[in-house]
């Protein structure tokens, strides 16, 4: 047991994937720990989606290996996805099934689960659990999507662009939740546009541009290698500022 909770939750190496003349992704190689937030960061075509695709099982690489909770993502899918949960940039649900019916659905495709009402519970669903995705709001449906990456007790989350288009509130919300996964002990992949709730979340921080790495480490370490006195004296660096530096362009523009 020891040693299994040593092990990385996620280890990628060499990952390559070619699209016709375009290398979307070109040796990309992480790691995600135990009870650790990593956040990507990318401009728009970086290669950010596709590698997230190949470590969620959607794309298959060209080259490169996946071993996720220490089994190899190629040989042991089966095993891979009874333990992972995904919340996709965009998703799209049957906006007819209640909450109930639908956290209940997801609860059916995997061989154990938790209760359903136990996880619309911990999402704060109860008062809208007999009510139609239709009818809830952007906040709540999203705590929908998380409460079925979360209905098979994932020890690995991927988490793409999670709080796009909340308000404030239900964006921290959904930090607040975050952290306490991690205070669990699940480890999280988390892409993002908002350079705050990467400051906020994550233990490590890798940009992506051209399909490789760039950059990595925690978000403080960044700031201060990448800015150095370029802020110091006028105000307090940000990730915003390395984001600029590295890649010349603003995370807002893309």
């Amino acid at each position: 047991m020891a040693a299994a909770a040593e092990r990385p939750a996620l280890l990628a190496h060499g990952l390559t994937k070619q699209y016709g003349e375009l290398r979307a992704v070109d040796g990309i190689s992480l790691t995600v720990n135990r009870g650790e937030c990593i956040a990507l960061l990318g401009p728009n075509g970086a290669g950010k989606t596709t590698t997230v695709e190949m470590l969620e099982g959607l794309v298959r690489p060209d080259a490169g290996e996946i071993t996720i909770l220490g089994r190899s993502l190629a040989t042991d899918r089966q095993f891979v996805l009874e333990r992972i949960g995904v919340v996709l940039q965009e998703t799209t649900l049957y906006k007819r099934y209640t909450v109930a019916e639908t956290v209940a659905l997801f609860a059916s495709f995997y061989a154990q689960s938790l209760s359903p009402e136990v996880v619309i519970k911990r999402l704060q669903l109860e008062d809208k659990a007999s009510t139609q995705l239709r009818n809830l709001s952007g906040g709540q449906r999203q705590r929908v999507y998380l409460a079925c990456a979360l209905i098979n007790d994932p020890e690995l989350l991927f988490l793409d662009e999670p709080t796009t288009g909340l308000d404030p509130q239900a964006r921290r919300s959904i930090w607040e939740l975050v952290a306490e996964l991690k205070k669990e002990g699940r480890s999280v992949l988390l892409t993002t546009h908002y350079m705050e709730e990467a400051e906020v979340l994550a233990d490590r921080v890798l940009i992506i541009d051209h399909g490789k790495v760039i950059a990595e480490g925690t978000p403080q370490q960044l700031i201060r290698d990448t800015c150095g006195e370029m802020v110091k004296q006028v105000r307090q660096g940000t990730l915003e500022d390395v984001f600029l530096q590295l890649t010349g362009r603003s995370m807002r523009n893309g």
